[in-house]
């Protein structure tokens, strides 16, 4: 099999994966739990600025999320999504150990990994980033 195809069409998997998880988050902090419980939310856990950081969280896990699937911008997309869920890591997760059931760092910190593979290696073949190069 041909490393290359194998390749990108493991990059787009990953890609839409990793994107359909942030739209739905983005979604959620919009328009299921709200931006106002979720400022509350980024409140309790002492986040700086809980409102603002709230809009910009929800925003860019929601249009973040949407450019991952298709391929657009990709491996600026995948850099700030790795910022935000690096401070996600360090402001909520990280008092509570290793395990997501314990509210851990389990999950951001793959997430992270994840988005930096693709910072590394860029959006492959089926991208609209390759198609516009």
């Amino acid at each position: 099999m041909d490393k290359p195809i194998v390749r990108d069409g493991m990059l787009l998997l990953l890609r839409a994966v990793l994107g359909f998880m942030f739209i739905a988050h983005g979604w959620d902090r919009f328009f299921i739990t709200g931006l106002v419980e979720t400022t509350g939310q980024f409140s309790a856990w002492n986040v700086p600025q809980p409102k603002l950081s709230a809009y910009l969280a929800a925003s860019t896990e929601l249009i973040g999320g949407a450019l991952l699937v298709i391929g657009l911008l990709t491996t600026f997309v995948a850099g700030v999504l790795a910022l935000l869920m690096a401070c996600a890591l360090y402001f909520v997760h990280l008092p509570h150990g290793i395990f997501v059931t314990d509210g851990g760092v389990e999950y951001t910190a793959v997430l992270v990994v994840s988005l930096l593979v693709i910072v590394v290696f860029g959006s492959g073949r089926a991208s609209i980033d390759e198609v516009l190069s």
